[in-house]
């Protein structure tokens, strides 16, 4: 078991239509700061995101926000957090966020949040990283995701062993349980991180 001190959290902007999101984004910063695992996510205030961090912040727990120039210029980033760094591009964000974390958890979220998931995942695949990867499935929100994943490997599309790397639960304390459990599957690394 790997006692894990630092995850990035990917999630939704915006609040979504059931309070259950936000009861559980809070959830998850609490269950954070209690256990002494740092929080890195994308620097905003607004959304899943700013709930997360502002519950992680109310416990002592620590937060590291990363924001690109072009949404700080918009003045949407928190200034509460621990420690905010500005980056020049979303593909430096989430490359400085994954250098700053031990692994990776996606919340409820739209297109960002999916695309942000799939990168970390990829990279694990070719084992430009060992992390684990995880998803919070609060009310349901990414069964069909589930399936469809489970379906692209019945179609032969996706690795059995790939499809285990993603772990899944609806408990952030199962789901760190998982993670902390979390063992790599043995790829060649057939691509360099600083080729990316």
């Amino acid at each position: 078991m790997n006692k894990i001190k630092s995850i990035v959290v990917f999630c939704a902007s915006s609040l979504g239509n059931s309070s259950i999101y936000e009861d559980q984004a809070k959830s998850v910063g609490y269950t954070f700061a209690q256990r002494n695992i740092q929080l890195v996510y994308g620097g905003g205030r607004a959304g899943l995101m700013g709930v997360v961090a502002n519950a992680a912040l109310e416990k002592g727990g620590e937060v590291v926000g990363v924001i690109p120039h072009f949404l700080n210029s918009k003045e949407r980033e928190h200034r509460g957090v621990t420690k905010l760094i500005t980056v020049d591009s979303m593909h430096d964000r989430k490359r400085i966020m994954n250098d700053h974390a031990e692994g990776i958890i996606a919340l409820p979220g739209g297109f960002g949040t999916l695309e942000e998931l799939f990168e970390m995942t990829t990279w694990g695949q070719l084992g430009l990283h060992l992390k684990p990867v995880g998803i919070l499935n609060i009310n349901g929100f990414y069964d069909h995701m589930i399936k469809f994943m489970d379906h692209m490997v019945v179609e032969g599309l996706l690795k059995q062993e790939n499809r285990e790397m993603l772990l899944v639960s609806d408990s952030i304390e199962d789901l760190l349980d998982k993670m902390e459990n979390y063992a790599a599957p043995e790829v060649t690394k057939w691509i360099d991180k600083n080729e990316i």
